[in-house]
């Protein structure tokens, strides 16, 4: 008796996940700031925003020189996300109301399924916002954190 396990559906094609490395790399092209995606199927038992700062902290994203990460946290199957930032580019992009834009602006293409155009647009706009607050500098280590989409569970 044979049995058959079921793999989960991937998240993102090739192509998808070539286009949104793209998009970060060009995104951290003119700041010092540090963008991530981090994406899994499900949220489980916590807000998407807390499971955000948790990821932030085990990523070690706390550590840039300059305290001006972002992490993109998608819930898949869950269809939930949320987008934290470090203090100090939490503050200078304009606080709650510049994050709160971000997230509707990405929640709008999640609704209508574009994925990747949404993840895409949303890194381009955090990147945007990077890069006026804290612009390509030599003297500070360029790519603090990699730039590959980190799948969880």
């Amino acid at each position: 008796m044979g049995f058959l396990f079921w793999k989960k559906k991937p998240m993102l094609d090739d192509d998808a996940q070539q286009r949104i490395v793209a998009a970060i790399k060009q995104a951290e092209s003119n700041t010092t700031g540090e963008l991530r995606l981090y994406m899994e199927h499900h949220c489980s038992f916590v807000e998407p925003l807390d499971r955000a700062k948790e990821l932030f902290e085990q990523l070690g994203m706390f550590k840039t020189q300059g305290r001006n990460a972002i992490i993109v946290y998608v819930a898949f199957t869950d269809r939930q996300f949320a987008i934290f930032g470090d203090v100090e580019i939490y503050h200078k992009a304009g606080g709650a109301q510049f994050w709160e834009k971000a997230a509707e602006q990405l929640k709008g293409h999640l609704k209508k399924n574009q994925i990747t155009e949404g993840l895409c647009n949303c890194i381009n706009e955090l990147g945007r916002a990077l890069a006026e607050h804290f612009p390509f500098d030599p003297a500070v280590p360029r790519n603090e954190l990699p730039d590959e989409i980190v799948f969880g569970k």
